[in-house]
């Protein structure tokens, strides 16, 4: 009998594939396609059990749709670019480029023994010149479009790195990577013009039907469409009125200060003249440019003495503050605050002592006397003093719930009882009628920087020449490549800045226009830049154009793409703006506008994590429980069910599981999992062991009996490989055999990858009980491997091959569930005694209520019950359940 030995069978069935190139995706007219693509990693080195995961959904899927006759499409590539390239140039010498592409082939090395279905011949790297250059063709005829512009922009600045940062690079308040104060500068930067897409992009969220629920709403309100009012607020000295725009008019009774940005223009004009202006606009330029950072930050103001009138009262005068939570970039760059119903207004207004009056209170009271309560109460409760009732202060903005009707204090509709959005609709209606305001829709969207300082990037395909301005590079010389050194001498990463910058030789360039000496724009592109159309180049990836529309047309859209939840938003919302602008610069056809037709978020892999339990001595050699650090799971035992560092009496702390990072320690190498059990093991645990949108713990345990299972698989495939029947009953396998296709064929077309398997371990143990003909046992064990292989591919090609299949497993077609076995003649239905359930019958499907009836009341449960009484009533639901009442 073969033995079930995964080092072996495992690689030998990955060479038969490779040699039969079972899964080169070739474009053929005459299938139908299917594309299915995980989101591809950045080469960090090393990979774990969440890419297995995440890489075995979408393995299962391609493998399945290729034998349901389709062309399948299943690429991999590596996001290269980035920081943490350079990070490790600086912190432990070498190259970006080397450091990259020696993790990419670890990884690969990594990944190939996991026997995915991947097209390997269409591999790339963002980093790849080839990959790329075509990248820098893409931005000119973006440019040529009109979809890039540059400008001076309020941006992220690490002092310490010379860089700007993504708002994801600030960490409250400091730059992820040096730990500076991150301050705003104003810096010329490229932008595409992703705003101009936003109600587009916006309005197409509702016809992605296979995307979650949650992720569209996370791509809605980042988009955040609103109406509102704008207006100016005339100043009392006569200078240039300060423009607002406000999506709750209605609490504009409430005002009681103005607050501008440190970068608006008025805060601008005032730091040139007055110092102390200028340095508080310093001090709150530091920190982030996100809403977030603004949020989190301790408010600050500064009182710059000018006045403005109330539109609706110009003997209502409002003080004019710098305030450092208020961003140029949203709206105007100008508030009103309303403290009694915003909770950050609230906060600035007790820390400068501005008033604070409610404009709403609940139906049934007087709308008077005006004054803050300070108390805060629990969550919809009234608060009642001297007789007069308000509303709690929320700890966000209040907004009246659109059914709730309350007292407005609007003095000057005439509406004094109005829902929320109905007191909103009236004061934008008013202000238009009166001529001092006007309803306005706006985007939370802004335009996309994409200029970054830094070496390891795409390099952005312009020149800049004092006789002709900005150039664009001519697409004969893409693309531009970066310098792997400076003039053979290493480039020194540990000196703060853009390597570019100090680079002249790659730096100084001719002018494309007129021959000149000229400047390359040293700035490189932000690396969700080459995440937003890899989908695209993956149709053809040697094309000497972006794309190839032939290809495109055929292959596009993605039909299953796979992901983690982090990327819910910027990646996902970059991708879609980037396939309509390629759309209209001839790139894609207009059917590809949405690049993913199928969105899947899968749940994390997670594991407990271990710290020694102390106490240990602190500096002073007092002991001190704090802990010292995490332990890998190799690093720990079990001894009499209590945790020790292996090796050593000290003892461990364990924690509950929690997301598997290198920080923690508690990651589990996926390379001595396949070299304990094989690669089938890995990949069947992490689907069965919770639904896939669901986080799965990591055991050991589990793991072992993953393999235990596959193994006793083999075991019974061997011993009917032996020969020899064991009954007659092959109608009652067979029939288990096409109820378990339709069922695993149903779990694998739904997500349902553990539902799937739960019914594969159903079948096995009814197939190693089966008293069937060998012939029965071998068709339903063919079965068996052709279900599995998707799941488990190599175990299933060596049962396949045991057994005599055709060819590859690989290669088979889906088996096809026999309608006609699908067909029950038998039903076992409860019987309950009283309402509770005391035993179960089984009986033909067409049997009659009368002799069902007479076949239950002489059930030996029954009349033991009954104990020679007549039941009081006896209830039958055909189909589902006896019920006798005594």
């Amino acid at each position: 009998m073969a033995r079930y030995d995964p080092s072996t069978l495992e690689p030998k069935w990955q060479a038969a594939w490779a040699e039969a190139e079972c899964f080169r995706a070739v474009r053929d007219p005459a299938k139908p396609k299917y594309y299915v693509l995980e989101m591809f990693p950045y080469p960090s080195g090393k990979i774990h059990i969440g890419h297995v995961r995440n890489y075995t959904m979408g393995d299962v899927i391609a493998r399945q749709k290729r034998a349901t006759g389709h062309s399948v499409l299943h690429p991999m590539g590596f996001d290269a670019f980035g920081m943490p390239a350079e990070n490790a140039a600086m912190s432990e010498g070498g190259h970006p480029k080397d450091w990259t592409y020696s993790n990419i082939a670890v990884m690969k090395d990594q990944m190939k023994p996991l026997g995915f279905s991947i097209d390997w011949s269409r591999e790339f790297a963002t980093c790849d010149p080839e990959y790329y250059g075509q990248q820098q063709a893409l931005f000119l005829d973006f440019l040529e479009a009109g979809l890039v512009y540059r400008k001076s922009a309020t941006v992220n600045w690490d002092p310490v790195d010379m860089t700007v940062l993504a708002n994801e690079q600030v960490i409250d308040g400091k730059g992820w990577r040096s730990g500076a104060e991150v301050e705003r500068r104003d810096l010329t930067q490229w932008f595409f013009r992703i705003s101009d897409f936003a109600e587009e992009l916006l309005a197409a969220i509702d016809g992605l039907d296979n995307w979650p629920d949650k992720v569209k709403l996370m791509q809605r309100n980042w988009i955040g469409k609103s109406r509102g009012l704008q207006f100016a607020f005339e100043r009392t000295d006569g200078g240039e009125p300060i423009e607002v725009y406000t999506t709750r008019p209605d609490t504009l009774m409430g005002a009681s200060f103005v607050g501008i940005s440190p970068d608006h223009p008025l805060a601008r004009n005032l730091e040139k003249a007055d110092p102390e202006v200028a340095a508080f606009c310093t001090e709150a330029r530091r920190g982030g440019t996100t809403e977030e950072a603004m949020e989190k930050a301790e408010k600050l103001g500064f009182d710059t003495g000018l006045r403005v009138k109330h539109p609706l009262n110009p003997d209502w005068e409002l003080p004019v503050w710098i305030a450092n939570f208020i961003l140029m970039g949203y709206g105007t760059g100008a508030i009103f605050g309303v403290p009694a119903h915003d909770q950050r207004d609230l906060d600035f207004a007790r820390k400068y002592g501005l008033p604070a009056e409610p404009t709403f209170v609940p139906e049934g009271t007087l709308p008077a006397p005006m004054t803050i309560l300070e108390a805060q109460f629990a969550e919809g409760d009234i608060a009642e003093v001297d007789g007069v009732h308000y509303f709690k202060l929320h700890d966000t903005a209040y907004v009246p719930p659109k059914s709730e009707k309350v007292f407005w204090l609007n003095h000057f509709t005439g509406l004094t009882e109005a829902t929320g959005q109905e007191a909103i609709d009236a004061t934008i209606a008013y202000a238009e009628r009166e001529g001092w305001g006007r309803g306005v829709t706006q985007y939370r969207l802004r335009d996309w920087g994409l200029s970054r300082q830094r070496y390891w990037g795409c390099p952005i395909p312009v020149v800049h020449c004092e006789a002709c301005g900005v150039v664009p590079e001519k697409k004969e010389n893409l693309p531009v490549e970066l310098p792997y050194d400076e003039d053979g001498r290493p480039i020194d990463f540990t000196i703060p800045g853009n390597p570019l910058d100090r680079h002249p030789t790659w730096r100084d360039t001719p002018c494309p226009r007129c021959g000149k000496p000229a400047k390359r724009e040293t700035d490189t592109m932000d690396t969700f830049v080459d995440s937003s159309w890899y989908y695209a180049r993956f149709t053809a990836p040697r094309a000497t154009t972006p794309t190839d529309m032939e290809e495109a047309a055929y292959w596009m859209n993605v039909d299953q793409y796979i992901g983690g939840i982090e990327h819910a938003i910027l990646h996902l919302l970059y991708s879609r703006f980037f396939a309509r602008a390629m759309h209209l610069t001839g790139h894609l056809p207009e059917s590809a506008k949405e690049p993913f037709g199928a969105l899947f978020t899968q749940g994390m892999v997670t594991h407990a994590a271990y710290t020694l339990a102390g106490p240990f001595l602190d500096s002073e050699g007092n002991p001190t429980y704090s802990r010292r650090g995490y332990l890998f799971p190799e690093e720990v035992e079990v001894r009499n069910g209590e945790y020790f560092e292996r090796g050593t009496d000290r003892r461990v702390v364990v924690h509950p599981p929690m997301k598997m990072s290198k920080s923690k320690k508690n990651v589990v190498d996926p390379m001595k999992i396949i070299g304990d059990f094989g690669a089938d093991t890995a990949r069947w645990f992490v689907l069965s062991d919770s639904p896939p949108e669901r986080d799965v713990e990591w055991t050991a345990s589990g793991a072992e009996a993953a393999f235990r299972h596959l193994s006793r698989v083999h075991r019974i495939a061997s011993e009917i490989a032996g020969g020899g029947d064991t009954g007659t009953e092959d109608e009652a396998l067979r029939k288990a055999l096409h109820k378990t296709i339709h069922d695993v064929t149903l779990g694998v077309e739904s997500f349902g990858f553990n539902v799937a398997i739960a019914t594969l371990y159903a079948f096995t143990g009814t197939l190693s009980k089966a008293q069937a003909s060998n012939a029965a046992r071998r068709e339903a064990a063919l079965g068996l491997a052709q279900l599995m292989s998707p799941m488990t591919p190599h175990i299933a090609e060596d049962i396949w091959s045991m057994l005599g299949g055709e060819g590859l497993v690989a290669d088979a077609p889906w088996p096809r569930a026999d309608p006609a076995l699908l067909v029950e003649d038998s039903v076992t239905l409860p019987i309950q005694i009283n309402g509770k359930r005391r035993a179960e019958i089984t009986v033909g499907r067409d049997v009659g209520k009368p002799e069902l009836e007479k076949l239950v009341l002489e059930h030996e449960a029954v009349t033991k019950a009954l104990e020679g009484r007549a039941p009081k009533k006896l209830i039958v639901v055909p189909g589902r359940i006896v019920n006798v009442v005594i």
